[in-house]
C-alpha cells in the first residue's frame, strides 16, 4: 500500500496571478485541492518543506493528508508546474480521494531474479523499455512499485505486460496490445562471438 504523508497548508483567500506571485514572494507555493464533488480549496505550502517531499521517490504515487485550518483532506498529487529555467515548483494540483477512488497513476517497475536469467548470466544486458507502468487502481491500494521477475529469460527474449503478475486490484491502462516492458540484449562481445560462430557454420 502507498505511503500516506502528512502535509500542512495555509488557506489562500483568492486565486489569480498577482496573488500567486505574492505567495511565492512570501516563500510559499500556491496549490489547489479539487474533486470529490466539493468546491476547490486554494492553499499554499511552505516552499522548503514541500520541495523536500517532492524530491522523495514515489511522489506521485503517495497519498497526502493535507491539513488546512484544522481540517484534513486525503489527496493525491496530480500535477506540479515548474519554472522553465530554475525548475522551482510554481503550483501544485491535488485531487481529493477516498480509499475506493479509482485513479490512474504511473508506478515504477522493479526487476528481480536477474541471477536466474540465462541471458543475463551469459553477459546479456537488461534493456528497460518502460521504467513505469500506467495503471488504474484504487487510491488506497497504490503499490510502491510493480515487481517483475527476470527468471528464465534468455538473450533475445522480451518481457511483455501479459507475463507480469500485477497486484490485486491493479490493471494496465493499455489493453489493446501486449506491449514490451524490457528486453534481454546481447552485449557487443557476445554478438561478435555469435556472428563468428554463424559464419563458421556457414563455411
Amino acid at each position: 500500500m502507498t505511503q500516506i504523508v502528512p502535509l500542512s497548508a495555509e488557506a489562500r483567500d483568492r486565486a489569480g496571478k498577482g496573488t500567486a506571485r505574492q505567495t511565492r514572494r512570501d516563500g510559499r507555493i500556491p496549490a489547489v485541492i479539487y474533486g470529490g464533488k466539493q468546491a476547490p480549496i486554494m492553499i499554499s505550502l511552505e516552499k522548503f518543506t514541500f520541495t523536500r517531499v517532492l524530491n522523495q521517490a514515489g511522489f506521485f504515487t503517495h497519498l497526502f493528508d493535507v491539513t488546512v485550518d484544522g481540517a484534513t483532506h486525503r489527496v493525491l498529487p496530480r500535477d506540479v508546474q515548474f519554472h522553465p529555467v530554475t525548475d522551482v515548483p510554481l503550483h501544485v494540483d491535488f485531487l481529493r480521494v477516498s480509499a475506493e477512488t479509482r485513479t490512474t497513476v504511473q508506478v515504477p517497475v522493479e526487476f528481480v531474479d536477474q541471477e536466474k536469467s540465462p541471458g543475463l548470466k551469459r553477459g546479456g544486458v537488461l534493456n528497460i523499455v518502460r521504467h513505469e507502468l500506467d495503471v488504474t487502481v484504487s487510491a488506497g491500494n497504490i503499490p510502491e512499485q510493480i515487481t517483475i521477475s527476470c527468471e528464465g529469460y534468455d538473450v533475445g527474449d522480451s518481457i511483455h505486460i501479459s507475463s507480469v503478475k500485477l497486484p490485486e486490484g491493479v490493471a494496465s491502462t493499455i489493453t489493446d496490445r501486449d506491449f514490451t516492458i524490457a528486453t534481454i540484449v546481447a552485449p557487443s562481445g557476445l554478438k561478435s562471438e555469435e556472428g563468428e560462430a554463424t559464419e563458421a557454420a556457414a563455411s
